[in-house]
């Protein structure tokens, strides 16, 4: 069965990949191997336990972390004080959830395993040539204020207010872009959704509605049968939260059975009142357990086939049973969702959505009316950055292209066949008829400040580096074709969140890890036998 994607994020495009068996023998593997046959002799060179009885009771002591260092993740080394600081912003994100905080030792466990994710996605990205700027930071904040409708100074004001700092809050940005723009280097460009899975998609979908009396209060009056119906908009936004019980793949019947047993007894408890979000910091095993397992918002059947069908009729607040998935049990709870209220008597009017619940935009009605959008007509030239070009060299090479294209000793498309390394290369570099929101932020900004005829400076998106000509613009009736874009993302999604986990776990897998906290549990566990 396979993974759900867990992580909180936008509508992505990734696929499994298997890394390059190179990788085995390059310098970054070999200084890792190194690094762990030291850590093997360092380790070797401790007394031994069971050669040094009378030193029982004390060694636990002596294995503490006295050396300053929480992990070692491939050449990074996470310090001690790095895992602290760490601590204290998620003691403090925690309160300003109103979550309760787990204990300190599983706390510092949750943390230092996030920590060492970070670092493992950071390396990953310097080694597919993934370098952020400080304004694509500094950009990228400036849209998160504006969807909050804030200034900068306001921003920063109630950052710091939450108990952060601004420079942590930069540095969150910063690893949240860097993660997404490795999603897009790695897998985007190898995910297809066909036209009839996009046709199946939207027919289903059609079909896919669910309305649910809201319960008449236990002293009703007189005229309760009027009472308004709370009404689930079909497919609407959905905002999840989820406890999960991780299964390691391959797991015994044992420690299967034993990770039932704890989300079982999860559930119970949630069953009996306690708190959902203070419950999954302390206890799940998903990379959101910090901010309460909240997986964020997404319309309803952009959620995977197994949540869908467990959460499809469930109210705010209500909860799933255990739920078995490829990588363990899932508790699976709707934190909020798009509602409406529908009068009962066809006489009365119908009263506005109750305030505060989630509104997403989602997939119009066919009967939506016309959307009319401006179409870009362009092409390109894509030099993708790899261990043989550099970031530096692909733009020096575009420029070098544009000069000769702008000067007339050759033309775009001869260009773009020569030289461009993607699939339209054959075309000429002809993208077709581009709808706004269908290429990556970079590219669509470049391009729209383009006139017809004109071509771009080179732009850096997470592909490579690009050469833009816009050939035309029109005016389109694209009601149809924003129904169909907004389904394929939606089915984009549900590939994209497994295949990046999946690929994370192979690069994961491949990093040398030294957990010191897991090595000082352990060594705790063996000393009080």
């Amino acid at each position: 069965m396979r993974r759900l994607p867990l992580r909180s994020r936008g509508y992505g495009c990734f696929l499994t990949l298997t890394l390059c068996t190179a990788l085995a023998a390059s310098p970054a593997h070999a200084q890792n191997t190194a690094s762990h046959a030291a850590a093997s002799r360092h380790a070797e060179a401790r007394p031994q336990p069971a050669k040094h009885a009378a030193a029982k009771s004390a060694a636990p002591a002596g294995e503490q972390i006295t050396d300053g260092i929480a992990a070692v993740v491939g050449k990074d080394v996470i310090t001690m004080s790095d895992l602290n600081e760490a601590v204290r912003q998620a003691e403090a994100s925690l309160n300003a959830q109103r979550i309760k905080a787990p204990p300190m030792d599983i706390l510092q466990r949750q943390v230092l395993n996030r920590l060492i994710m970070d670092r493992v996605t950071a390396q990953e990205a310097k080694r597919q040539g993934i370098v952020l700027t400080d304004a694509q930071v500094d950009q990228a904040i400036a849209m998160v204020a504006g969807r909050n409708h804030l200034t900068i100074p306001q921003m920063k004001a109630d950052i710091v207010k939450s108990g952060s700092t601004w420079d942590d809050y930069r540095k969150s940005i910063h690893d949240e872009l860097l993660s997404e723009q490795l999603r897009q280097r790695v897998v985007d460009a190898k995910i297809f959704i066909s036209d009839s899975e996009v046709d199946a998609f939207l027919k289903e979908y059609a079909h896919n509605e669910a309305i649910v009396p809201k319960p008449a209060p236990v002293a009703a009056p007189a005229q309760a049968s009027v009472q308004p119906q709370v009404r689930i908009v079909p497919n609407g936004p959905v905002e999840l939260s989820e406890i999960l019980i991780h299964v390691p793949e391959g797991a015994s019947p044992e420690v299967v059975a034993r990770a039932k047993e704890k989300a079982d007894s999860l559930l119970a408890r949630i069953r009996k009142g306690a708190d959902f979000a203070s419950l999954a910091a302390a206890n799940s095993d998903g990379p959101d357990a910090l901010h309460g397992g909240k997986l964020g918002v997404r319309p309803l059947e952009g959620w995977p086939d197994l949540f869908v069908n467990a959460i499809r009729n469930l109210m705010p607040g209500q909860v799933t049973g255990v739920l078995r998935a490829g990588n363990g049990f899932h508790i699976v709870k709707v934190t909020a969702r798009a509602m409406e209220r529908v009068a009962a008597p066809a006489q009365q009017q119908q009263p506005a959505p109750e305030p505060g619940v989630q509104q997403l935009e989602t997939i119009p009605s066919a009967a939506a009316g016309t959307v009319e959008i401006t179409q870009t007509h362009a092409r390109h030239i894509l030099i993708k950055v790899s261990a043989v070009m550099t970031s530096a060299e692909a733009r020096q090479k575009l420029e070098e292209i544009r000069q000769r294209i702008v000067s007339g000793q050759t033309t775009f498309e001869a260009m773009a066949r020569q030289y461009s390394q993607d699939n339209t290369a054959a075309q000429g570099g002809d993208l077709g008829w581009l709808n706004p929101g269908q290429t990556v932020p970079a590219f669509e900004q470049a391009m729209n400040r383009l006139k017809p005829g004109e071509i771009s400076e080179p732009i850096e998106s997470p592909f490579g580096w690009h050469l833009i000509e816009v050939i035309a613009r029109r005016q389109h009736d694209a009601t149809e074709d924003v129904r169909r874009n907004r389904a394929r993302q939606i089915l984009m999604e549900r590939q994209a969140g497994p295949a990046f986990e999946d690929y994370m776990d192979q690069v994961m897998a491949q990093t040398y890890i030294d957990n010191r906290l897991v090595k000082a549990d352990e060594l705790k566990q063996r000393y009080q036998q």
